[in-house]
This record gives structure tokens, C-alpha cells and sequence, in this order.
């Protein structure tokens, strides 16, 4: 390969001209005549046994050059990269300029920008770490002795909220059974409001054997249209009561769901546990801060490539979540009824800070002339090893060293920026002690407070419905799940990708 002209042709899109020697050529042009002579009839020979001259004389010169050239190609190209010390983003454009005397090839790429950033030294960023509360240790015992209780049968009595009860349901609007309305031996427990309102409050003091109706009406934004807004009547048999009976918060308690032989001891566990994870909640809001500081003094032109690429990473990386749970693509877009389109866009602001985030720290590595050890390196390989599970030396076959290297640098321009930090310990304003008002509230004419309270934007996660049994149910909606990075994890990825190979 001869690298001939790099030329510029607008910002951080550049033109690659080079040329592939005559013997290389050639070599590749008989390769693959060898590889498809076999597939190839030629009048007076047998199959698989014509000349190259002779072929090339009936099908054309030119007639091995296209797969020869994009075999010989990919190495070609990037030797002229690495030569012409460019950082492609994007999928070359070739344009084929001459096949005399060898190839001579042209190709038109997009690069990494320019980048610069200022005053990432001294960044003011909050970190509260939220205090323990005792009523937060105490919901976790609370959450720990559920899932410890004891299930009885309830015979003496009727249901009440909390009970499990098992039912039939046959459900009518306007006289006339409606699709999914009915189910036999469902499980529901009461107060939950698993179902639409009023049809658990109903069940609400009936006995084991009752025959009763439940008369709700759906709520106007039902996911049924047929069915929103309307009153219907479930016709309801009750044939189990059930109750969850809470262990005692005792030491022996303690013993069988832990490691502490007391009460207390637990407690403190839990106490730790749950500063543990507020200090690690604090930790990551303080890096977001600096992130987002980062990417705000972030100057750069960065080519769209480079956003679609990341997209692209977000897009694939979802798909094998999904698969790894059974599911795909195609099954989600079923169930949710987006697309790939869609799904692209809801990635894509990721995808967009994912680029200015990584392009930021990495100037901030050149500029801080960071670097990573040998030691540090093969430390990094040994984790994946013990992620991944796999052999250290397919590890580093599949991993360049060069960029666990470029992971490393990344994590410490990190590191070096949180320490530089002018840190603040503000708690938020939900948590500040509340002062009084400075003014008094007018009242309306009804005796009602004029000020009112801002609403609040509830967020919810759609659900494949079961056939058969969910009309009576709650509906909600689906939003895509959403992944937080700041440093993107190239070398962890390809051993991930190698796993699922």
C-alpha cells in the first residue's frame, strides 16, 4: 500500500487516496479465481477446469477484479489510516479510480473533531449523603419479615384488606360478557389495587363459599376502548381466605434470616447497609454533576456519525439484555408496539452524552498526560477474566491492550476531576427543615387554599397482558429502560460480545 494524498475536504471529513501495488492485485485476482473456478462452465472444459485467461476472455478482464479488490481492500485501508495518523467515526465511501498497474483507491471518512475544554479544574458539585433513619430500617425489616411470613387458612372469619383470597370472576357490560373478562381460581390480594377501583374494597367482608356482584365502573383512560368509561358487573364466587402471618421481631428472628445471633445486631446491619448505599446514590449524583459540567464546557464540531454509531451500541446492547432474558427485538416491539425508529430516538440523547462525555475526558487525558501501567493493564485483564469467565488469553485476543489502556486513562481523567472538585454538602430542598411561611394563603369563596401544589409527573411501565384474566385490571404504560453510563466500556463490551459469540 502507498498512501499518495491526504487532503481535507471540510471539517473532520478527510479524502484518503492510495494505491495497492500490481503483484498484490494480481495475487489477489488469481485467488479468486482459484476459489470460484469450480462454480464457473466454460464451453470445452470440464467444470471447474478453465484457464483464468480463457474465463477472462469470455466473461470480461475485469471479471475477478470486484472481489478481488474487496478482499484486498479492508487491509489496505487501514495502513493508509494509520499512515495518514487520522481517527476514522464513520464507514468509508471507496471510489475504485484505476485498476492500471495495480489499484488505486480513493476513500472519503469522517474523523474525531477537535476538541477543546477549559476550566475543568475546580468544578463546583453537591454531594449529600442522606441520613439513616430509623424508619427506614424499620421498612426494611418490614419488606424482610414479608417474605419470611407464614401463609394460614382463614376459615372463621370474612375477608378483610390485606387477606389473600382466591376467586372466580365473570364480568358483563350491559348484560353481555365482554373478552378477558373472566377468570377461574384467580389470586388476588386485597388492597393491593391490582385491580381497577372498588372491586377489591367489595370483596371486603364476604365469607369462603359467597356468591356476590361487584359493581365498578373502568376508568375513562381504560386501555379497552370498548370498554372505558362504562359500569360493569363481575359476578364473584370467593373460595379461599389466606393471611400472611409476620414472624416476631424478636433475636430469633434475626438468627434465621441473618448472620447476627441478635435483634440489634441486625438493625445495625441493615443501618450500614443502607448508608452504604446512600453514600453510593450521593457518589453517582456528584458524578453526574461533573459529567454534565464537563459536556457544557465541551467545544467541539462532532460529525453525526458518531452519534448514530453510539445509538447503533445502544441499540444492540438492548437487543442482548432482551436476549439474555428470552426475549428480542421483535417480541418487545410486539408487546410494546414501538419500533426500531423509536426505540433509536428514545437512545439517542443518551447516545449523544455518551460521544460528549467520552470525547471530553479523553482530551482531558491528553491534556493531563495521563497514562496507564503495565500493571494496571493486566490488573484490568484479570477482571474481565473474572467477569467474563473466560481463558486470560482468548481475553486478550479479543482485547487490545491499547484500549484497556484508553478505559484505564479515561477513568483516571475522571478520578482527577471529582478530586479537583470544590465539593458542597447542601441537603436537597425536600430534606431542609420546613419555615414558615411569609405570607398568609388567600382563601377562595368555597373556603379552598388558592395556592395550589404543582403536579406531580408519574412515570409507569407497561405489561404484556395475559389472555383471559385482565380486563378488571389496572392499565399502565410503557416507557423504554433506560441505561446511565459516563465513561463508555469498550474493553468490557468486546469480551461481552466474545461470551455471546
Amino acid at each position: 500500500m502507498e498512501l499518495k494524498k491526504t487532503e481535507k475536504i471540510e471539517n473532520n471529513k478527510y479524502e484518503l487516496t492510495f494505491s495497492i501495488d500490481k503483484e498484490t492485485f494480481e495475487a489477489a485476482v488469481t485467488a479468486v479465481y482459484r476459489k470460484n473456478v469450480k462454480n464457473i462452465n466454460v464451453p470445452g472444459f470440464r467444470r471447474g477446469k478453465a484457464p483464468k485467461s480463457i474465463i477472462e476472455k469470455l466473461y470480461g478482464k475485469g471479471v475477478f477484479y470486484e472481489d478481488a479488490i474487496n478482499d484486498i481492500l479492508p487491509d489496505a485501508y487501514s495502513a493508509a489510516v494509520k499512515e495518514a495518523g487520522i481517527d476514522p467515526v464513520s464507514r468509508p465511501e471507496f471510489d475504485v479510480e484505476s485498476v492500471e498497474d495495480g489499484v488505486t483507491v480513493k476513500a472519503t471518512v469522517y474523523v474525531k473533531p477537535e476538541v477543546e475544554i477549559k476550566d475543568y479544574i475546580g468544578i463546583t458539585a453537591n454531594k449529600y449523603v442522606a441520613p439513616v433513619t430509623d424508619e427506614e430500617v424499620e421498612a426494611e425489616l418490614g419488606r424482610v419479615r414479608e417474605r419470611n411470613a407464614r401463609e394460614i387458612e382463614i376459615t372463621d372469619r370474612a375477608a378483610q384488606n390485606g387477606d389473600k383470597v382466591i376467586i372466580d370472576f365473570d364480568g358483563y357490560v350491559d348484560g353481555v360478557a365482554f373478552e378477558g373478562g373472566k377468570s377461574e381460581k384467580y389470586n388476588l390480594k386485597l388492597g393491593s389495587g391490582q385491580f381497577i377501583p372498588g372491586f377489591e374494597d367489595q370483596i371486603v367482608g364476604h365469607n369462603i363459599g359467597d356468591s356476590f356482584d361487584v359493581n365498578v365502573e373502568f376508568p375513562a383512560e381504560y386501555h379497552a376502548a370498548d370498554l372505558a368509561g362504562k359500569p360493569a358487573v363481575f359476578k364473584v364466587v370467593l373460595h379461599e381466605i389466606k393471611f400472611d402471618e409476620l414472624p416476631a421481631l424478636d433475636d430469633e428472628f434475626a438468627k434465621d434470616v441473618s448472620e447476627f445471633d441478635t435483634l440489634d445486631e441486625y438493625k445495625a446491619d441493615i443501618k450500614a447497609k443502607i448508608g452504604e448505599r446512600n453514600e453510593k446514590q450521593a457518589e453517582n449524583v456528584f458524578e453526574e454533576q461533573i459529567i454534565n459540567a464537563l459536556i457544557e464546557r465541551l467545544e467541539a464540531d462532532i460529525p453525526e456519525a458518531m452519534f448514530e454509531n453510539e445509538t447503533e451500541n445502544f441499540v444492540r446492547d438492548y437487543d442482548s439484555r432482551l436476549r439474555m432474558q428470552g426475549l428480542d427485538l421483535n417480541t418487545y416491539f410486539k408487546y410494546t408496539g414501538l419500533d426500531l425508529n423509536t426505540l433509536r430516538e428514545q437512545f439517542r440523547p443518551q447516545a449523544e452524552r455518551q460521544v460528549k462525555t467520552r470525547l471530553a475526558l479523553e482530551k482531558i487525558v491528553e491534556l493531563e498526560k495521563l497514562t496507564a501501567t503495565e500493571e494496571e493493564i493486566e490488573k484490568e485483564y484479570e477482571n474481565l477474566v473474572m467477569a467474563y469467565g473466560m481463558e486470560i488469553e482468548k481475553i486478550k485476543a479479543t482485547v487490545d491492550s491499547d484500549a484497556i489502556a484508553a478505559d484505564l486513562c479515561v477513568k483516571k481523567a475522571v478520578d482527577l476531576v471529582k478530586e479537583k472538585a470544590v465539593v458542597t454538602n447542601d441537603a436537597p430542598e425536600t430534606e431542609k427543615p420546613k419555615k414558615a411561611p411569609a405570607k398568609k394563603t388567600t382563601k377562595k369563596a368555597d373556603g379552598e387554599t388558592a395556592a395550589k401544589k404543582p403536579a406531580t409527573k408519574k412515570t409507569t411501565a407497561k405489561k404484556a397482558e395475559a389472555e383471559g384474566e385482565e380486563a378488571p385490571k389496572k392499565t399502565t404504560k410503557s416507557t423504554t429502560a433506560k441505561k446511565t453510563t459516563t465513561t463508555k466500556k469498550t474493553t468490557a463490551k468486546k469480551a461481552e460480545d466474545k461470551v455471546e459469540e
